[in-house]
């Protein structure tokens, strides 16, 4: 008896370290992700000469457009070209999306205080660290939620076109309310959904890289637009 718990525990030892290692690098480049798009909105944000080429008197210049659109470009390239693309290239796409994510965000610092951003920074920072720990150690599989939260998800971006045309603020509030909760969610299901995928992949493969980018872009989308929904709801406009 003794003998057969040995080689479960023996077995199951290799799977779980190569979780570890596998989120570890997920983590690792959403991090990079996360601070090269700070650093590049930070940056166009407060410089009115950079933010001039991106916003005019008369409204959003033409590269300004070209900035908000390319991001959803970005992410359909990695996703679609995931199998044929070399790991190299969907590194470079990563990070090609995040600075150009930067340059997206920079129109916050136009609109909200900047007080107001690094305090909805801090929550988003602590409610995305807190999802990630339930989604990591919880024993109950999140599959069911997850796909649940996918349809909200779904919802929301159906509702946000919708609005776009009917231009209603209580509409606006109600998305973001509903986004805080399905961003939340799916940061706690992706966590999950990556460990579970850490454990049966074999690490230092180029499959395995090229899956640690698309989870770290995974849970790089869970953070802006959790970040996002509650800038929305609690920022201090100017």
């Amino acid at each position: 008896m003794q003998n057969t718990e040995y080689q479960i525990l023996e077995s199951s030892s290799p799977s779980k370290e190569m979780a570890k290692t596998f989120i570890s690098n997920v983590f690792s480049w959403m991090f990079v992700g996360l601070m090269l798009t700070g650093v590049l909105a930070y940056w166009f944000g407060n410089n009115p000469a950079y933010m001039q080429l991106l916003v005019s008197e008369t409204g959003m210049t033409p590269l300004g457009y070209v900035i908000m659109f390319a991001p959803i470009g970005f992410v359909l390239l990695m996703s679609y070209g995931f199998n044929k693309f070399s790991y190299p290239l969907i590194l470079a796409l990563f990070l090609g999306y995040a600075a150009i994510m930067g340059l997206s965000l920079s129109f916050i610092f136009l609109v909200y205080d900047i007080g107001s951003i690094y305090l909805t920074f801090g929550i988003t920072a602590a409610t995305f660290g807190l999802m990630a720990i339930l989604g990591y150690t919880t024993q109950i599989d999140l599959t069911k939620f997850g796909s649940f939260m996918m349809m909200g998800l779904f919802g929301i971006v159906i509702a946000s076109l919708i609005n776009m045309f009917v231009g209603s603020e209580k509409m606006d509030y109600i998305i973001s309310i509903i986004g805080v909760v399905v961003f939340t969610g799916l940061t706690a299901y992706d966590v999950q959904k990556i460990k579970t995928m850490g454990a049966e992949i074999e690490t230092g493969t180029a499959s395995a890289s090229k899956l640690a980018i698309m989870g770290a872009l995974n849970l790089y989308l869970d953070f802006i637009n959790l970040f996002l929904m509650l800038l929305r709801l609690f920022g201090d406009r100017k």
